[in-house]
């Protein structure tokens, strides 16, 4: 998809699709606008008669005969006083979906000028684009009948916006790959297939790349992460994925949770546990590599990134993790298994561990990892947990840029007598209450506590079960436009 910015008046254009963002109380300027498309008459009584004020969220679609436009949809912006640049995002993705089966070309005609024109340019731009992805990889019928070729963005100065346009592209591509890792059946992203697929960008885009296989973790003595490996057919792998840049001011290191399917273990999942979702186990390792690809391709100065997964299957079978074991994690602590089924948080253990000895500056975690934080937090927000305010005020900043919730949840230390075990060093879960906290605060105990480290749980916010906002039905590709944010703000800072 082409994306362009043009500073043409509405009559100067032409193309197959034009849309636009009505503020609310502006309805009588915007007509004599576009009266040289539409009758001034006729669009008045379009916006009577389906009674449209330019309320958020209200839309309105108008088919046209003569001329080259073929369809115009009008979409409502509120009120100019509480207009956020989330509502040109959501505006666009709501037009976006009307579009159907007109290709080629799309304008849209949103108040630029309520905002710095790059971020409504990106914004937008990074909307249309990923309301617009579908994936057809695993139908038999795989050719898509809508497909918009080309966006101009009318009203906007090409140099004031340039750089911005130039980065849509590479991160919505890295959006789109994390969707289609978490998409991906269990029997097609196996975490072998999951480290092919790292190769893959580590070919395309020159980046290093180190897989350790089973023996290698022994050696590094990840017993923690090999336990939860020890009942799949399917050999673990170890991913270490980093981007390096001729100088580098800075080190970070991004950690994605990667169990490729989650059956539970012994403590199998049942009843309204969704076991058939359990593909998106992966959805922390996917926003992780998504950040990778489009990392690779900005090329940010001055910032090195380490990109790790501990890709591996959570199965049952005769040499599987028993409910009481007992394990050791790389830094030697000791761990009874009290829930099988809360295994995320051991394969991040080892990866923690590995993760410090690289010395970064800071490092930062995803994961799918429990159920507690969207019962606290829904399918919009995200958990985010840290003791560094700096970190998670930068984070913070980061996800608003991109319009992905997150909200910094308590570290609260005195939770940690939930997780003390009397026969080990910790058991891996502790009770119900606070079962998020109680989580962040296991994964603690394996970091460095000289390195700035933070967590973010994106078990609601991985996957959604209907059409909302940017994010068609299926995998969000949720943290990679966060941390991209986050990655270029420190490459900046360091220069």
């Amino acid at each position: 998809m082409q994306i362009s910015t043009v500073s043409k008046e509405i009559n100067e254009w032409s193309g197959s699709v034009l849309i636009a963002g009505i503020l609310e109380g502006t309805i009588k300027s915007q007509i004599n606008i576009f009266k040289t498309i539409i009758k001034d008459t006729l669009l008045s009584k379009k916006f009577s008669d389906s009674k449209f004020e330019g309320k958020k969220n209200q839309k309105i679609s108008i088919e046209l005969i003569e001329g080259k436009i073929k369809k115009l949809i009008f979409v409502g912006l509120g009120k100019a006083e509480t207009l956020r640049i989330d509502d040109l995002r959501k505006a666009a993705s709501i037009a976006t979906r009307q579009v159907a089966s007109y290709e080629r070309k799309l304008g849209i005609f949103f108040p630029w000028d309520a905002f710095d024109p790059s971020l409504g340019a990106c914004a937008v731009g990074e909307a249309v684009q990923l309301s617009s992805i579908k994936d057809l990889r695993f139908k038999s019928e795989t050719k898509d009948p809508a497909q918009i070729n080309e966006v101009e963005l009318i009203g906007l100065d090409n140099i004031t916006t340039q750089s911005a346009i130039a980065e849509i592209n590479p991160i919505c591509e890295g959006v789109k790959f994390a969707r289609e890792l978490v998409s991906a059946p269990p029997n097609f992203l196996t975490p072998f297939q999951m480290a092919k697929e790292a190769e893959k960008l580590a070919a395309e885009y020159n980046l290093d790349l180190k897989i350790l296989d089973k023996k290698e973790c022994e050696a590094q003595g990840m017993g923690a992460y090999l336990a939860v490996a020890k009942g799949s057919d399917l050999e673990p792998n170890f991913i270490h994925l980093k981007y390096s840049p001729k100088t580098a001011k800075k080190k970070i290191v991004l950690i994605g949770k990667g169990l490729t399917f989650d059956s539970g273990g012994y403590n199998l999942k049942v009843g309204a546990s969704q076991i058939e979702k359990m593909k998106y186990d992966m959805g922390g390792s996917a926003s992780v590599l998504g950040t990778a690809r489009t990392i690779a391709e900005l090329k940010p100065n001055n910032i090195e990134v380490h990109f790790i997964v501990a890709a591996c299957e959570n199965m049952i079978n005769g040499s599987a993790l028993h409910p009481g074991d007992i394990i050791k994690a790389s830094n030697g602590k000791t761990i009874e298994v009290n829930n099988t089924d809360a295994e995320g948080r051991l394969t991040l253990a080892d990866a923690l561990v590995y993760a410090c000895k690289l010395k970064p500056d800071s490092i930062v975690d995803l994961a799918t990892l429990t159920g507690a934080c969207v019962i606290a937090l829904g399918d919009e927000i995200a958990g985010l947990w840290t003791d560094n305010d700096q970190l998670s005020e930068q984070l913070t900043k980061a996800a608003g840029k991109a319009g992905e919730g997150i909200w910094r949840m308590p570290m609260q230390e005195s939770y940690k007598s939930g997780i003390k075990s009397s026969i080990a060093d910790l058991q891996n879960t502790g009770p119900r209450p606070g079962g998020s906290i109680t989580a962040a605060l296991f994964l603690k105990e394996f970091v460095n506590p000289s390195i700035p480290w933070a967590h973010i749980d994106i078990a609601g916010t991985c996957w959604t079960e209907k059409d909302r906002d940017i994010n068609p039905k299926g995998a969000t590709g949720y943290g990679v436009r966060t941390l991209v944010n986050w990655i270029k703000e420190l490459s900046l800072e360091a220069n």
